[in-house]
């Protein structure tokens, strides 16, 4: 619930509310006067009531209805007014009193609600002299809205006999203790509403719902559960024997003791468990425990005689078990013993089998490193070759210019000269070789990047290089580089195929980089823009798989780079690799991966 201080204070663009109105009206709480035991009770006064636009003037609920909110939800107050309003303090949509009044352009005033409505339909117009209506030049009428809450009106509870007479401000207040005004029962079990003055009295002597006290046990209960109490569970309530003995009323609580000793009451002989099947009246027992001791005797020295056989079959049997422990406890001793041997066997196994994978991913890195170091050399080779070639055509042209010209000493000089001007050339040509390597890297970089904060990444080949990243050879890709602008921030994309810290072998990781840019120093420090991650769906439903989040300011990912890039940050559970490999994300071994920052609110540098 959200109150306001005196004055106006505005809720959102759209809405401004008086310092005294609730947005959701809470549930005011008022004294209902004393129950039974004396005890004040609070009871709410009021909650929102259902649309009142299809009510008349004799169905307006405020009077009587206690869930009828100060303001209507559409339309202006109905509220008995003393001195007939204003026509300028009425709405020109409904006729009624403005409720939170709003004036357009062209003067006219309309309640919140019914301007509300007009604007709703197409191509709005005022019903006063059908000017088109626009939302924005629609403004919020203070002065009235002060003028109408300052108005005389009748209490609502004017119908139930209520007098007074308050300015509309002042309804609530005198609402929440006005006597004339209809409440529910405190109780809350009971549906009953009556006015707040007749409270007490129906709280002392007509609600069924009132605490009494049973009479005969003391216990404390609502009204409408004491008759219930009597006839099923109340101990001190008098009963009569279930037996139809001669005693007079039992106590509940007493009647289980009652029955052993009722005379009446059907009982099975005691001797029962020994084979003995009389069943008879209480009064009837004694007789024949009397007559049939004998005959009891019997049936016990019989049963005994059979126990006593049963007890030494038992011996028997345990006997023979007894000599088939010993044998049990050696096979019990050996299982245990080779089950720690192959416990011990197994936790050798574990640690060859540990010391094997280090080996082998040693090996890994290290053919990795030799498998370069061969692309290198390769090269090299390939550039010797040709170099080789050029030297053998340069070794020939200098053989052909020195047969012509045998034993010249200026023919040595023009050699020797030719050659330092060759080497010079090859040194230049290089140069510009690398120059030219660097440029056209420069134009591959800027012809894929985006200034738009918007990256599309196109991951080619993706069974081979997920191969490769789960054999731990290139585990994780780098984007083209992006930019929020042409003089903004600039950063990358990173994938693991296979995962990455918690998502290793079960998802594909997803992280946004922050690289180091040519217009770091004019931009603002640390990183603090929008950033989407996003797996495009290639199939026809166009289900793509995102995530979100603001970075935080506190962590070194987002703050001026000093290296090339920044730390990684992202989702290393961005998406499982069911998900991927089994959905539409992976066509034509392609995938795309989308990175959206916001630039919305970045200012320019």
């Amino acid at each position: 619930m959200v109150y306001f201080r005196m004055g106006m204070q505005p809720l959102n663009t759209s809405m401004m509310v008086p310092a005294w109105i609730c947005i959701e009206p809470p549930e005011q709480v008022m004294s209902a006067g004393r129950n039974a035991d004396m005890r004040e009770l609070q009871i709410p006064l009021q909650h929102r009531s259902p649309s009142l636009a299809a009510l008349s003037l004799a169905q307006r609920p405020w009077p009587s209805d206690p869930d009828a909110g100060f303001l209507p939800q559409r339309g202006g107050f109905w509220d008995h007014f003393i001195a007939t309003p204003e026509p300028k303090y009425c709405c020109e949509a409904c006729r009624l009193v403005l409720c939170n009044p709003r004036q357009t352009e062209c003067g006219h005033r309309f309640c919140e609600t019914c301007i509300s409505e007009q604007l709703s339909k197409p191509n709005p117009v005022c019903p006063a002299d059908s000017e088109p209506l626009f939302k924005d030049k629609i403004f919020r009428d203070v002065c009235c809205h002060r003028e109408i809450m300052a108005l005389r009106v009748y209490c609502r509870s004017e119908k139930n006999g209520c007098k007074e007479q308050m300015s509309l401000q002042q309804v609530m207040d005198h609402l929440n203790v006005c006597l004339y005004f209809e409440v529910p029962c405190p109780l809350g079990k009971c549906k009953e509403k009556m006015m707040r003055k007749d409270i007490p009295e129906h709280l002392s002597w007509k609600c069924k719902h009132r605490e009494t006290t049973c009479e005969f046990c003391m216990h404390k209960m609502a009204m409408t559960e004491l008759q219930k109490h009597k006839e099923t569970v109340c101990p001190s309530f008098p009963v009569a024997c279930p037996n139809h003995c001669t005693s007079p009323s039992i106590l509940r609580s007493e009647l289980t003791s009652h029955q052993h000793e009722c005379p009446k009451a059907h009982v099975t002989c005691s001797f029962i468990r020994f084979g003995c099947n009389f069943k008879g009246l209480n009064q009837d027992m004694r007789d024949h425990e009397s007559s049939f001791a004998s005959e009891h005797l019997r049936l016990m020295a019989t049963r005994n005689t059979t126990l006593e056989a049963k007890v030494e079959d038992v011996k028997g049997e345990l006997l023979e078990r007894y000599k088939v422990l010993p044998g049990l406890s050696s096979r019990l001793s050996e299982t245990e013993s080779q089950y720690e041997e192959m416990r011990e066997n197994n936790r050798q196994l574990e640690q060859k089998l540990t010391t094997m994978q280090n080996l082998m991913s040693s090996h890994s890195e290290k053919l990795l490193e030799m498998e370069l170091e061969l692309r290198s050399l390769r090269t090299i080779r390939e550039e010797v070759e040709t170099l080789r070639g050029t030297v053998e055509s340069i070794r020939s042209r200098v053989a052909t210019l020195e047969g012509g010209r045998v034993g010249a000493n200026p023919a040595t000089h023009t050699l020797g000269s030719l050659e330092t001007q060759l080497s010079r050339q090859d040194d230049i040509l290089s140069v510009h070789e690398i120059r030219l390597a660097d440029m056209d890297l420069r134009f591959q970089v800027l012809e894929t990047a985006s200034f738009n904060g918007t990256l599309i990444w196109k991951i080619r080949d993706y069974k081979r290089r997920k191969q490769e990243a789960v054999a731990s050879k290139t585990l994780s890709l780098y984007s083209q580089p992006f930019y929020t602008g042409y003089f903004g921030y600039k950063m990358c994309a990173r994938v693991y195929l296979n995962g990455d810290g918690m998502g290793k072998g079960t998802h594909l990781s997803l992280f946004f980089v922050v690289m180091r840019g040519e217009y770091d120093a004019l931009l603002l420090w640390p990183f603090k823009q929008k950033v989407t991650l996003m797996l495009m769906d290639q199939g026809p439903a166009r289900k793509h798989l995102g995530d979100a989040f603001k970075p935080d300011p506190n962590s070194s990912s987002f703050r001026r780079p000093t290296a090339e890039m920044n730390i990684a940050s992202g989702c290393p559970l961005f998406v499982a690799q069911t998900v991927l490999e089994n959905g539409t994300y992976i066509k034509d071994d392609t995938i795309f991966i989308k990175v959206t920052v916001d630039t919305s609110d970045l200012p320019d540098p």
